[in-house]
């Protein structure tokens, strides 16, 4: 089975642009989840190949995911479930609710769990660091656990932070900045230390200059000056099946790049 994740930036653009039919031509994924679709369910009537699951954001043209797949699902979730959140969760945040942003979409099947995520960003200015780092990531960690006490889970998505230094090309003049402070980092430890592995680094554990995101300035990606911010994790337990973790650098139409595992059924 293989199955893909993809910050699309935009579906609707994506298609446009003939990258979409390109992309499941060359790929030709059994599952897909998808990051920033900037959708909703009416305006990509184009995805006829697969069962289609979307969770658009309350605000029109922003955020979303989605799961595709060609296999059925038992069930679909979506969201973090309100029982996890307090009344006090993201009362603070200056940008709007980010459990109402499409952020998370859940899919359960027979063996395992599929979540889709796109977690916040924390901006130029950090100022949606604390929301990202107190309270986004503790939560969506805790709803992980939960699901894995049930069944093995695998989370395929943008998680906007660079793990380590391996993972972006600038290492030394992004510290501290978004998607490589302490703080971002020190959220993504705590899944790893909670038993979620990282499977690209599992299986790659010393590759260079792998990444899954360039700025849009400089020729960064033809200069391949990216980042690696795109990551499947994967229960423990799962590993066994995982026989493939894999960057598409090649794949247009976004300003990021798909990636892959392979996973025997």
């Amino acid at each position: 089975m293989k199955i893909f994740s993809w910050n699309v930036n935009g579906l609707r653009a994506v298609y446009n642009k003939n990258y979409w039919t390109k992309f499941i031509d060359q790929t030709q994924p059994d599952i897909i989840c998808l990051q920033e679709i900037k959708a909703k369910r009416e305006q990509v009537d184009f995805l006829t190949d697969y069962q289609v699951f979307l969770n658009p954001a309350q605000k029109a043209g922003y955020s979303g995911t989605a799961i595709l797949t060609k296999k059925s699902p038992l069930q679909v979730y979506y969201n973090l479930p309100e029982k996890l959140l307090t009344k006090n969760h993201f009362e603070t945040d200056l940008y709007g609710n980010p459990n109402q942003e499409g952020r998370v979409i859940t899919a359960e099947f027979e063996n395992f769990y599929l979540i889709s995520v796109y977690t916040p960003n924390a901006k130029n200015d950090l100022s949606r660091l604390n929301l990202r780092y107190r309270e986004w990531d503790p939560l969506f960690l805790d709803y992980l656990i939960q699901l894995d006490h049930k069944k093995p889970v695998l989370v395929g998505g943008d998680f906007n932070v660079a793990h380590q230094e391996i993972d972006l090309a600038n290492p030394k003049t992004n510290r501290g900045k978004k998607g490589f402070t302490n703080q971002e980092r020190q959220g993504l430890d705590n899944f790893i230390k909670a038993g979620f592995i990282d499977t690209f680094r599992f299986l790659h554990p010393k590759e260079l200059n792998q990444y899954t995101w360039w700025s849009h300035f400089a020729q960064a990606r033809q200069r391949n000056i990216g980042w690696r911010i795109d990551y499947f994790l994967s229960s423990q337990r799962l590993l066994n099946k995982i026989t493939a973790s894999q960057i598409h650098p090649t794949i247009l139409g976004s300003d990021h790049c798909p990636i892959s595992i392979e996973l025997q059924s």
